[in-house]
């Protein structure tokens, strides 16, 4: 039986702490991309040297030529430049553009037949560029953002009602970034929705208000605390969620950035929304009934990614 080969470009925090996830997963042959020379190559011979006392024996190689991804079955793009204190993922988007359109092309020749999870922000841009580019049909390029944002608005409600995460169900639509929207009507402890637990007085309305913004803030905060660098942890454990929905046919319904054709009265943009991944790629866009409030938001919410993403437009025509 051929083994599974997932790649990975860009080995930096987020890069680095993927191999080493799917190694101890024992999931098949890891390839690690990075044009800087020599980072790639020391993460996957630090890694390999772990395996004996890991109980792992997937093979991990890396380097600089994209050759490496030949053949890959799914691919997760981290490459980029991260945020730094104060940066917006808007002021990424010029030579984060122009790092995507490479990468894509590469994809494009070594990997056609991958499935493509994006990180690089400004995420929803780059997911239309990485599709764009590399020519896959969009149902194979998704973005990784309301895996993430709904963790942390997990995370946050977790600590204001005092239970546990694995009891909270969430939802966070929209584009990766400030104008996201968490959907509190979505939102369930244990099967109880939020409002509900608002109305007992497990928690006021106005708590809720404060993690809405402080999820819409999550990355920023860590950029805050960090100094230097950005999250990779939460990012890393949800993409690494979509691949493997992705390799075992799972299922599973995610809240991701895909392609929508119509869908919430939306067409040709990526955006998050929740779907169904499974070996087909994105197999169901589920639609949400949302209320006035909801749509508003989201709509709002569009607009954003709409503008970032013709501004990636611009840049892509210009290169």
């Amino acid at each position: 039986m051929r083994q599974r080969k997932i790649g990975l470009v860009g080995a930096g925090n987020i890069g680095g702490t993927l191999a080493h996830m799917i190694a101890l997963e024992n999931w098949g042959a890891v390839a690690v991309v990075d044009i800087a020379e020599g980072v790639a190559q020391g993460k996957a011979l630090d890694l390999s040297q772990a395996g004996s006392l890991s109980g792992y024996d997937s093979p991990i190689r890396a380097g600089n030529d994209y050759s490496l991804l030949e053949g890959a079955d799914a691919i997760v793009v981290t490459a980029g430049v991260p945020r730094k204190p104060g940066m917006s993922r808007d002021d990424l988007v010029e030579v984060n553009t122009k790092i995507t359109k490479q990468v894509g092309e590469n994809i494009k020749k070594h990997a056609p037949d991958a499935f493509v999870v994006m990180v690089t922000n400004p995420l929803d841009a780059m997911v239309w560029v990485m599709q764009h580019v590399s020519g896959l049909p969009p149902h194979k390029v998704v973005g990784m953002a309301g895996v993430l944002d709904s963790a942390r608005f997990c995370h946050f409600l977790s600590e204001a009602l005092g239970v546990s995460h694995q009891d909270i169900q969430t939802m966070v639509m929209g584009g990766h970034g400030d104008t996201m929207v968490p959907l509190v009507r979505y939102t369930t402890v244990s099967g109880v929705p939020l409002p509900q637990c608002i109305s007992e007085g497990m928690i006021t309305e106005k708590q809720v208000d404060a993690i809405i913004e402080r999820t819409r803030k999550g990355g920023a905060e860590i950029v805050a605390l960090l100094g230097s660098g950005s999250a990779f942890y939460a990012p890393a454990v949800s993409a690494l969620s979509m691949v493997k929905s992705y390799l075992f046919d799972e299922k599973r319904l995610l809240p991701c950035a895909a392609w929508l054709q119509g869908d919430y009265g939306i067409k040709d943009i990526y955006a998050g929304v929740p779907v169904i991944i499974g070996k087909e790629g994105v197999e169901k866009i589920v639609s949400l009934e949302l209320n006035e409030q909801e749509k508003k938001q989201f709509d709002q919410s569009v607009t954003a990614v709409k503008d970032i993403t013709a501004a990636a437009k611009k840049i892509l025509a210009g290169l």
